[in-house]
């Protein structure tokens, strides 16, 4: 068992659920259960499956989570593009926050593959 709290790709994943909750503080109310639920969903799913993960034995289930938490980034990059295009986050907030999200992406493939290769 690892401690997630250490990794990276854990601190990051929380960074953006913090960022996410910010960033939809405004949204408006009749968005309470749709988009802006979604959105704190798949943000707050990426680093509790990253956690989920390191609790695992096997590479292979540790890896079936980290790939939960991918396809989460994936679902976070979708909703805050559809969140930009309805102007609820402003373009230069989304663009910065869709970096960070990418950033993810490419550390959660990474990590996979690590541990893929320490096999």
């Amino acid at each position: 068992m690892k401690d997630f709290k250490k990794l990276l790709i854990w601190q990051r994943g929380i960074s953006l659920v913090e960022r996410i909750y910010r960033l939809t503080a405004d949204f408006p109310d009749y968005e309470k259960f749709g988009l802006k639920s979604q959105l704190q969903r798949s943000a707050v799913s990426i680093p509790s499956n990253i956690a989920e993960g390191c609790s695992r034995k096997s590479i292979a289930e540790q890896c079936r989570y980290l790939e939960i938490a991918l396809g989460s980034c994936f679902e976070l990059e979708t909703q805050v593009i559809v969140s930009e295009k309805l102007s609820y986050i402003p373009e230069d907030a989304s663009n910065d926050f869709l970096q960070e999200i990418r950033e993810e992406q490419m550390m959660i493939s990474g990590y996979m593959n690590k541990l893929k290769e320490s096999t």
